[in-house]
């Protein structure tokens, strides 16, 4: 599977402008500061791709990536962000929620988080709803440059552990940490997006 042909596809505003729910999509979700559109800029090898911005909450729809056909990346709107307006917070979440609950061809969630700040309220209720969908999650702990091994190393232990509580199988969760800047872990990224989209 070759990442570096992803070619954007549609941006949606609700689930019935999604395309066919067909085939097998990957999603990215994340807290609006974790650095979702530069990690699938850094996975497709390609800085425009996905709209990145200095102002948290930038991604607003539900945009759709074309691997090849019937396999896709989707770059879900960012949560969690205080300054958007409320009314506009409130439809995103609608979006989100209506994506993950009855998108058919959905096959994995890739949750992303700061190393520096994991786990907080929404990443929690993003792993909840997933574990009680048996959708699996692949959390990538964001922006490991900013971190030393020792401590980002820490951090991935400390959210291992609470998914081994969650999961203890350890077959719906599993996380690695992540920076698109020195594209730590990307191998390891593309290994379990190949797993879920072949699947």
């Amino acid at each position: 599977m070759n990442f570096n042909t992803v070619k954007f596809l549609i941006s949606a505003q609700t689930l019935q402008q999604c395309p066919d729910d067909s085939g097998c999509e990957v999603a990215f979700a994340g807290r609006s500061n974790a650095g979702k559109s530069s990690a699938i800029n850094t996975l497709t090898r390609n800085n425009g791709l996905a709209r990145t911005s200095k102002t948290p909450g930038r991604t607003q729809l539900i945009n759709h990536f074309e691997i090849e056909p019937e396999k896709r990346l989707v770059d879900l709107p960012g949560y969690g962000y205080a300054k958007v307006p409320k009314a506009i917070k409130a439809k995103w979440d609608r979006n989100l929620a209506e994506y993950l609950q009855n998108r058919n061809s959905l096959s994995g969630l890739v949750l992303l988080m700061d190393v520096r700040h994991p786990l907080q309220d929404y990443d929690q209720q993003m792993l909840n709803w997933a574990a009680q969908a048996g959708l699996p999650v692949h959390i990538l702990l964001t922006k490991a440059d900013k971190l030393k091994r020792g401590p980002a190393m820490s951090s991935l232990l400390g959210v291992e552990k609470l998914l081994r509580d969650m999961d203890p199988g350890y077959t719906l969760l599993s996380a690695q940490i992540f920076s698109s800047l020195k594209k730590t872990g990307l191998q390891e990224l593309e290994q379990k997006l190949i797993s879920w989209l072949d699947d």
